[in-house]
């Protein structure tokens, strides 16, 4: 019969193995969340992950700022939106950039792929539509 000393041992070292177990394949699996192939237009929601086909991520940080016209009102310019991303290489390198609705830049260029900011819905954490493609 097994002793309650030798138990205890036991049970906290398989209880440590599977802890450790789960943070590998959160380290090590998709940290992006949804995978995006190449050619795809996808949509994101501010604060959003996406992992990309090289094994970089992309994350929406947030709307910087929204100059666009209201709907259903007649304006002299149309207006801007500026949306914030981050771009994780596979090698780590983080890179800070912003994408705009009414002026450029509206792609950005991640290692071999290109970003492209679509569309962009309306609101205080407005969903952006993108499209990736592997630049030839």
């Amino acid at each position: 019969m097994w002793k309650r000393k030798r138990i205890r041992p036991i049970l906290l070292a398989c209880w440590l193995m599977s802890m450790t177990a789960c943070a590998t394949q959160a380290i090590g699996g998709n940290p992006g969340g949804r995978m995006i192939e190449d050619g795809q237009t996808f949509t994101m929601h501010a604060g959003e992950r996406v992992a990309l086909a090289d094994s970089s991520t992309l994350r929406y940080v947030h709307l910087s700022n929204d100059s666009r016209c209201p709907p259903g009102v007649q304006c002299i310019w149309a207006g801007d939106a500026e949306v914030a991303f981050e771009w994780t290489s596979g090698s780590g390198a983080v890179t800070a950039f912003s994408l705009h609705t009414g002026k450029e830049p509206k792609q950005q260029v991640l290692g071999e792929r290109r970003l492209t900011l679509t569309s962009l819905a309306r609101g205080d954490a407005p969903d952006a539509e993108l499209r990736v493609d592997r630049i030839p």
